[in-house]
């Protein structure tokens, strides 16, 4: 639904936003603030799925996750 993203957006140069439910996807990216537009990417799928080279990320925020 994005709380977590709209958190923190704002202070990062680009942000891929990732859900497995397509309808939280849709609901984020309704939402998205007119300021977070531009940085944020919203992608439909698991960690497990996402295909990103491993040095791209800086940081990692997993919601409601069990590891």
């Amino acid at each position: 639904d994005g709380r977590l993203t709209w958190r923190y957006a704002d202070r990062a140069a680009h942000v891929i936003a990732i859900d497995p439910e397509a309808d939280r996807i849709e609901t984020a990216i309704k939402d998205t603030p007119a300021a977070l537009k531009d940085r944020v990417e919203f992608q439909t799928n698991s960690i497990e799925e996402l295909q990103a080279p491993k040095d791209l990320f800086d940081c990692i925020f997993m919601s409601w996750s069990l590891c």
